[in-house]
């Protein structure tokens, strides 16, 4: 069984992460939308007010799952029996960064923890849970960036 784990903060989930999940479900037999927490960060959401915005996003997904971890990703990796991380990418700079996350995450493992990236799809690409943060904060038009399980 080809398991992967998308893991972020999902703070809140917008509609460049719900494009790669939906490109992503045909190529694994499961994948789990993993929140990670870090107890040092401050959110916008709480943890389950995320998972249910989540949970509602990929409700038509019968191969996708939710859930949340704490710690190392590939702990969490390695407990749920996965064999790939799932990332997307933006830009470059996205590139660069989740380069050294994966050979570290690799390394790590050791054993085979494949990191999978997908490219945004052009049209979603600028969108950011940041960019979306701020746009609610200042109560601006954050709707065109989210699933509708966000537009509160």
């Amino acid at each position: 069984m080809k398991i992967a784990v998308f893991p972020g903060s999902f703070d809140p989930i917008t509609l460049g992460h719900l494009d790669i999940i939906e490109r992503a479900v045909p190529l694994f037999d499961k994948l789990i939308i993993a929140i990670g927490q870090n107890s040092q960060k401050k959110y916008m959401f709480p943890l389950e007010k995320r998972m249910e915005f989540i949970r509602k996003s990929v409700a038509h997904f019968p191969n996708v799952e939710v859930d949340y971890f704490e710690g190392l990703t590939i702990n969490y990796c390695i407990k749920k029996e996965a064999q790939f991380i799932l990332r997307g990418l933006r830009n470059p700079a996205d590139f660069e960064f989740e380069k050294a996350i994966a050979h570290t995450n690799r390394t790590l493992a050791k054993r085979k923890l494949e990191t999978v990236f997908l490219l945004t799809s052009s049209g979603k690409s600028f969108i950011s849970s940041s960019i979306v943060r701020e746009i609610i904060s200042n109560k601006g038009e954050y709707q065109l960036f989210v699933p509708d399980a966000v537009r509160v």
